[in-house]
């Protein structure tokens, strides 16, 4: 497991080429994204399932971003003002032992910009990436 001194190293490379990092680009968080992606019925239940969490992350805060990171992810969520409005960027690798790998960027603002539904949708992308990575393994194997 990276150490945190490792973890901002990564966070600082990635941010210096998020353009050429982010293969995918940024995926705004919008009432289209939410309606296709199956999370717009989530979204407006009061309330959440508790249990539902998919990993647990040791945290770590600075006044810049909050960084979550276990054996399989590394997540730096970033709170940012864009024309006075506050937005919220996500950024989620894979923790590979050989170099961490940027996955996914989104970002969420507006009436999406809540706590909740940022966890939600991080929630949302998680279970996908475990997925595809179950996938991608059970394929390896069946080579």
């Amino acid at each position: 497991m990276l150490d945190p001194a490792q973890i901002e190293e990564t966070y600082r490379e990635f941010m210096a080429h998020l353009s050429d990092r982010s293969h995918d680009g940024i995926t705004p968080i919008d009432l289209k994204f939410l309606h296709e992606s199956g999370l717009l019925q989530t979204l407006q239940n009061e309330t959440g399932d508790t249990d539902d969490l998919t990993q647990y992350f040791h945290v770590i805060e600075s006044m810049e971003k909050v960084t979550l990171f276990n054996e399989q992810f590394i997540v730096w969520i970033i709170p940012r003002m864009n024309n006075d409005q506050p937005v919220t960027y996500v950024m989620i690798a894979l923790n590979n032992p050989e170099k961490p790998n940027l996955e996914i960027v989104f970002t969420t603002q507006g009436v999406y910009n809540t706590p909740k539904h940022v966890l939600q949708v991080l929630q949302h992308f998680l279970v996908d990436m475990l997925e595809t990575e179950e996938t991608l393994t059970s394929i390896k194997k069946n080579q």
